[in-house]
């Protein structure tokens, strides 16, 4: 399928990984964009974040390239959870997502620098619900001290030991990780 260049804004191990199983070329370009939060839904504030980190990357090449810029947020109830801070923080993060269902959304950005110099983009996001069991205090505190809360919105990894406490999940397992590869997959083969 892949003829052009990819461009990952992203740092995100889990996305790599991602695009390495979808057989995907690529190479790595972290947005440095300060993230400005735009947006009433949840959907629209991963989309912009989303489209800004495509746009700062593109932004930095003048090649005929593709970029795929993404953010993932997790919200429960009216509370919108990005990366902790601190791991108080993180324990605040799990200790309201425990025992309840909470939503995980990714937006993800395709932009394209065509050989006219003209750039198109595409965005969409995709949302999934997870259920986590109840915990107790000591085994949040033991999650958050392992240090695998500090780089994930939500403060949480499914892909880890946090797993051991997911009861339920309803919608596509990598919009969780951070990608949800089908749409991308989709929508990448209006590019080629």
């Amino acid at each position: 399928m892949q003829s052009r260049q990819i461009i990952l804004a992203s740092a995100s191990p889990r996305r790599k990984e991602l695009l390495e199983v979808m057989g995907l070329a690529f190479r790595i370009i972290p947005s440095r964009r300060e993230e400005v939060i735009r947006g009433t839904s949840p959907g629209e504030i991963v989309e912009n974040l989303s489209f800004q980190k495509a746009e700062d990357v593109i932004s930095q090449t003048d090649e005929d390239v593709i970029v795929i810029g993404c953010d993932t947020i997790v919200v429960c109830g009216s509370r919108i959870m990005g990366k902790p801070h601190t791991e108080a923080e993180a324990y605040e993060m799990i200790n309201g997502l425990q025992g309840r269902t909470h939503e995980v959304y990714t937006g993800v950005t395709i932009m394209s620098r065509e050989k006219d110099n003209k750039i198109t983009h595409e965005t969409f996001y995709k949302k999934a619900l997870v259920t986590v069991h109840s915990m107790e205090k000591a085994e949040i505190w033991e999650y958050v001290k392992m240090g695998e809360s500090m780089d994930k919105a939500g403060a949480y990894g499914i892909q880890g030991k946090f797993g051991v406490f997911v009861d339920e999940i309803q919608g596509e397992y990598q919009t969780i990780l951070g990608l949800p590869i089908a749409g991308l997959y989709q929508a990448l083969k209006k590019y080629y």
